[in-house]
Order: structure tokens, then sequence, then C-alpha cells
């Protein structure tokens, strides 16, 4: 697969180039996920498990895998840094606080799976963040990037040139960006990370991504129809975090949305099946769509299509 770094050149707002020169759980859950926390040195923690739905019980899609120092973050969606900085006070984890947020892989283009980019390149950089944002994802990311610095130009020249002290991180505004095709994105200090292509409907490139960790693996599916690369890349994982949509409510939706839910997401009998031959040794149900359902009812559901180890229906903050 192709991977190609890109480095943005991106709007440079200094007084310098203007002038021409160059220059952070559930609370019911708190004593599993404390269990979970203090036996795994990668550590999953659902910042928000959110779909385009406004329900303000879940922020949008967003999933941090955090080993040591270290955090990874899946997707920004809504909310992101605010749920971030809570986990990092709640759960204990250091790494998640806004100075730390500095490595982020997205594993699509829709508008619910970054409408937290701005957020992340420019909270942690406001609050003295040291380092530029590396983002790695599909092809356009890149102009994304670019125009949400653009979009911002006015908020970070009074940043850098008014009287906000800014010598310490001056450019930190300006992210790193890494367009990928598929393949390792990350390999760095123990951690691997690979981006994994799959079906997302029409979009030409849409991402999993596999984690292999010091102790653990896991993969992230994103949004996601059926798809074989994901049994192929987890292969006995120790968790998929998988999407998935109630069976039961689909009968529901109007049928032009019946369409849609078919190619582009995953409803409980094929997660089974995906699951299954994957040999996951445990399943979590994240990017939930309901439909008039809930957590107990999906879970139901996912049993009754054949599910027999160990399975979770996430929750935001919650640790798995």
């Amino acid at each position: 697969m192709l991977i190609r770094s890109i480095t943005l050149t991106l709007v440079c707002l200094s007084t310098a180039c203007l002038s021409g020169e160059t220059e952070g759980p559930n609370p019911s859950n708190t004593s599993a996920l404390s269990a979970t926390s203090e036996t795994n040195q990668t550590r999953l923690v659902m910042l928000g498990t959110g779909t385009p739905n406004a329900d303000p019980e879940r922020s949008g899609p967003a999933v941090a895998v955090v080993v040591d120092d270290r955090a990874f973050i899946f997707d920004t969606g809504p909310g992101v840094v605010r749920r971030a900085s809570k986990a990092s006070r709640d759960l204990a984890i250091p790494a998640l606080g806004p100075e730390n947020l500095k490595n982020v892989f997205i594993t699509h283009l829709h508008s619910d799976h970054t409408l937290g980019l701005p957020d992340i390149l420019l909270s942690p950089w406001v609050l003295d963040r040291p380092d530029h944002l590396r983002v790695v994802g599909p092809p356009g990311i890149g102009d994304m990037m670019n125009y949400i610095v653009l979009a911002y130009q006015a908020d970070i020249d009074r940043r850098i040139n008014g009287l906000e002290p800014r010598d310490a991180n001056r450019d930190g505004y300006m992210p790193d960006v890494i367009e990928t095709e598929g393949g390792l994105v990350y390999d760095e200090d123990g951690v691997r990370i690979e981006a994994i292509p799959v079906i997302h409907g029409d979009w030409l490139f849409s991402f999993a991504y596999k984690i292999t960790g010091p102790d653990r693996t896991i993969v992230i599916s994103g949004d996601t129809a059926p798809s074989q690369s994901i049994v192929d890349s987890c292969n006995g994982c120790d968790v998929l975090v998988h999407e998935v949509y109630s069976g039961e409510r689909f009968p529901t939706r109007p049928t032009p949305w019946q369409t849609y839910h078919s190619a582009f997401h995953t409803s409980p009998t094929e997660l089974v099946d995906i699951a299954t031959r994957a040999k996951a040794q445990k399943l979590v149900l994240y990017h939930q769509l309901y439909w008039g359902t809930d957590d107990a009812g999906l879970i139901a559901e996912v049993r009754a299509a054949g599910w027999e180890g160990p399975l979770e229906s996430a929750v935001d903050l919650g640790e798995y």
C-alpha cells in the first residue's frame, strides 16, 4: 500500500511572514473500568461513541488508545478535547491531558468523525502543547487541515501577533499531515499502527485501524459495512471495537435509509459473522445506531445472532 507523507506548508501568520520575511466514565462502570486499567499497559478509552444523531449522552466518535505516556486518538468527533480532559482527570490518564494530544488517526472524512479537528488542533495549542499535531488519514485530509488553518486565520493572527505569550510554541497551530491509502502508518517504541481499508458505501478511502501495543492488539473498525479486511487484520486480536446498527429496528427506517445503512454499516448478524471469523477475544460495540432500542437491546441482538464471547456496548468515557 502507498503511504505519502506530507508536512503541510500552511498559511504562516506571524508578523515576520506577513511582512514577507521568513523565519476528559459511566459511574456505574467505575469498578470494572478500574480493574481494566490496572491490568493493561495498552489502555482503550472511549472518548465518544456517538453518531450524527445529537444524543446528549454521547459525544462524537473518538477512541483513545494509550500506551504509557503516549495517547493515540482515532477520529475526532465533536467534544473530543473536553472528553479527553475528563478522561485524564477521572481515569487518571495524564497522556490524555490537552498538552499531550498530538497523534490523531482519521478513519474517513465524514463530518461526524472530523468536526473535532479544529478543536484538537487549536485548543491544545492555545493551552501550550509544545508539539505539532500529527494527523494521519485518507487522501483529502491534507486539504481539510489546510482549510481549517485558513478558517481560523484571524484567531491565529491575534494569538501569535497580539499580547498572548506565544513564543514557546508560536507555530504549534501547523499540523504535520500524513495521507495514506492504507498500510503501516506508525511504528515507534513498541507501538505499531496500520490503516486497514474497509468498505463504507461509496467512499473511495475509509479505514479501520489495527493497534499493536506491548500487551494487547486492538482493531477499531471505524464506519464500515461488513469487510473481510477486518477479519484478516484482527485474526485473534484482543479487542475488536466495531460499529453496529439495530437489526430489530432496521425495518422501521424509511426505505432509502435502509438502502443506505445496508451499504455503509453493519448489522448484528453481520457483525457476529465478522467477529467469529476474526477470532476476536472481546467484542466492543460503538458508533451504535439504536433507532429506539438501547445498549441492552443491542447486546441481546448480538447474543441472539450467536456471539458467545466477551461483549460490551461502549459508553462515553468507558475503558475496555
